[in-house]
């Protein structure tokens, strides 16, 4: 479903529309003390507590004492309900240190990542939202916006810095998934994520062969897989080694200018 622009910019999609409040309020007969904000924001708290899963006009609109159909007033469908979640959770970017002292490319966009990693870790069940398209919402082009600042002084043409930020992008939230992924198989067995550690070397002790899994036996015996987890460990070594491949397109792309 699309909606007309009241600016006359063209067809917008009804969860862009709304998320820039330029959708009209109901004309009629709306609840008294229902808003699309209380809406969001009792959306917001099911997924919070239960997972995006228990989210649905019907649920929702019995947390805000109104009727299935008043909500669609406000709100055209469940999908569009998705995204004005998404984008009240995860909110505005806060202000880079590093933009503000002034240093490097590489430090202003390692805090860009991490503050992103720390909004999806804050709301784990915004990475089930369907991605329906490049960011389009204010918050979420608040955030582009801001990753794109970071890189300024990186030396790199346009084309390349927005293929940075989609990288790293992806790597934040596709590390931030693995992490719910562990957190909801833990919190569904009852069990720490110590007896996780330990249970998966168990299981790889008793199905790895040396002879058809040499390399992983030799994991094995390192003792590496005996460590404890360190849950930033991942992230910061990924992380750090994304940069020092962009560091070296940086001085390739010197090289040749």
């Amino acid at each position: 479903m699309t909606a007309r622009n009241s600016s006359g910019g063209g067809d917008l999609p009804a969860s862009i529309e709304a998320a820039w409040g330029l959708r009209e309020r109901p004309a009629k007969g709306p609840k008294p003390g229902l808003s699309l904000e209380r809406i969001v924001a009792a959306a917001v708290s099911v997924a919070a507590a239960e997972g995006l899963p228990a989210v649905s006009m019907g649920r929702v609109a019995r947390e805000v004492g109104a009727s299935t159909m008043s909500l669609y007033r406000y709100v055209s469908a469940k999908d569009e309900l998705y995204v004005l979640m998404q984008e009240a959770a995860i909110g505005p970017p806060a202000t880079l240190a590093a933009l503000e002292a002034g240093a490097g490319w590489r430090e202003a966009i390692a805090e860009w990542a991490a503050a992103q990693r720390a909004r999806y870790l804050g709301n784990l069940w915004a990475l089930r939202v369907p991605i329906g398209g490049p960011p389009a919402t204010p918050n979420s082009l608040a955030w582009w916006e801001q990753g794109l600042q970071a890189m300024e002084g990186s030396g790199l043409g346009e084309g390349d810095t927005i293929s940075v930020i989609v990288l790293i992008s992806n790597f934040v939230r596709s590390e931030a998934l693995l992490v719910s992924d562990l957190s909801a198989a833990v919190d569904a067995r009852g069990i720490t994520p110590e007896e996780v550690v330990a249970g998966r070397e168990r299981t790889l002790r008793r199905l790895v062969d040396p002879v058809r899994h040499p390399a992983i036996h030799r994991l094995l015996n390192s003792g590496v897989m005996s460590e404890p987890d360190d849950p930033d460990y991942e992230f910061t070594f990924g992380l750090a080694t994304l940069l020092d491949g962009v560091e070296t397109l940086i001085r390739s792309t010197a090289a040749e200018g």
